[in-house]
């Protein structure tokens, strides 16, 4: 019997989240300690302060991997970018008009997703990922990934994610490749 036999994925709005935010913050904590991104605890912090403010928004979405006992394994949050995103504006080289058009509906925004290391190439994160979009009626989603994290970047090419540009996603962020994926052009 493998891990992922025993790995339930549950889909949660803002509420059910932030309820759950110590099991987002473990899983988000010990995979982003590690190289490339060697986070620490006070950029944790900052991203689960943020993580607050994201889940009272209407729209956010979360999934969530437990194994059957309970222990959180995997995580993914995110939710659809508004008119006045400025998610495009950090894009090079800047992208068409016609990319960039927002209105709250047409792109969902991946804010994070990561796997635990016991858990990984056992298709969790394609689990997790397609269940936070199976929530949604966006047309397409959009996320940062960064260039180093060769497991990443090789999973969001396998799901249909094309990079459109890179982007330095915050203040003293590394440049990241932005990715875009065609949701209703998947299998």
């Amino acid at each position: 019997m493998s891990h992922t036999d025993t790995v339930t994925v549950e889909a949660l709005d803002g509420a059910g989240a932030a309820e759950a935010e110590d099991a987002f913050a473990l899983v988000y904590a010990e995979v982003f300690a590690e190289p490339p991104y060697r986070e620490s605890a006070d950029d944790v912090a900052d991203t689960f302060r943020r993580f607050r403010s994201q889940t009272r928004k209407r729209t956010f979405r979360g999934t969530l991997a437990r194994t059957a006992n309970g222990e959180p394994i995997g995580m993914a949050f995110g939710y659809p970018l508004s008119s006045r995103t400025g998610w495009w504006d950090r894009v090079q080289p800047p992208v068409p008009a016609d990319m960039r058009r927002e209105d709250g509906h047409r792109t969902f925004g991946l804010m994070e997703m990561a796997v635990r290391v016991p858990w990984r190439r056992q298709g969790v994160a394609r689990r997790l990922h397609e269940a936070l979009l199976a929530g949604g009626e966006e047309e397409r989603a959009l996320l940062n990934v960064h260039p180093e994290s060769q497991a990443a970047q090789e999973a969001y090419r396998e799901w249909g994610y094309r990079k459109v540009g890179e982007a330095h996603p915050w203040a003293g962020a590394a440049l990241h490749d932005v990715m875009l994926l065609d949701v209703h052009g998947r299998d």
